[in-house]
C-alpha cells in the first residue's frame, strides 16, 4: 500500500463530494496511524482499518452502505460506520483512535479505499454505498 506523509497527503473529498479532507500516515506511541485532517479537526485511525474493511467487504460480497455518524450517536446496523466500531470487527471495536473522535470511519475510509483502489464507492447526495474491488 502506497503511504502517504503530512507533506504529500492523500487529498479526498466525502462521498457525496461536499467536503475536502486530506489523509496520511503518521506514527503515535510507536503505531504507524492513519491521520485524517478536516478543516482544523484531526480524528486518527488504526492504520490496519484499511487491510480489515477491504477483507471484510470482500467476504460480503456486494454493496454496502456507508452509515456515516458521529461517535455519539448510534451507526445503522449493517453499514460500513457500525463495523468500524463493533465488537465483532478484527480489533473488536473502534478503528477511531482519538476518545469524542471515533466516529465517521464511514464517511472518511471510503474515498481513501477508493483512491487505493481497493474499492468502489457511489457519490449521490445521500444514501453512499461501497463494495470491494
Amino acid at each position: 500500500m502506497e503511504k502517504r506523509t503530512k507533506d504529500n497527503p492523500w487529498k479526498l473529498k466525502t462521498p457525496p463530494g461536499t467536503s475536502e479532507y486530506t489523509m496520511h500516515v503518521d506514527e503515535k506511541d510507536g503505531k504507524e496511524v492513519l491521520v485524517c485532517t478536516v478543516g482544523k479537526t484531526v480524528l486518527l485511525y488504526d492504520i490496519r482499518c484499511i487491510t480489515d474493511l477491504h477483507a471484510m467487504l470482500k467476504k460480503h460480497g456486494d454493496w454496502m452502505d456507508l452509515g456515516g455518524a458521529d461517535e455519539q450517536k448510534p451507526a445503522k446496523e449493517g453499514t460500513v460506520e457500525a463495523w468500524g466500531r463493533s465488537e465483532k470487527n478484527p480489533v473488536k471495536g473502534w478503528y477511531g483512535l482519538k476518545k469524542g473522535l471515533r466516529g465517521r470511519f464511514g464517511v472518511y475510509l471510503p474515498p481513501l479505499m477508493e483512491a487505493l483502489g481497493l474499492a468502489e464507492v457511489t457519490h449521490e447526495a445521500k444514501g453512499n454505498r461501497m463494495r470491494a474491488k
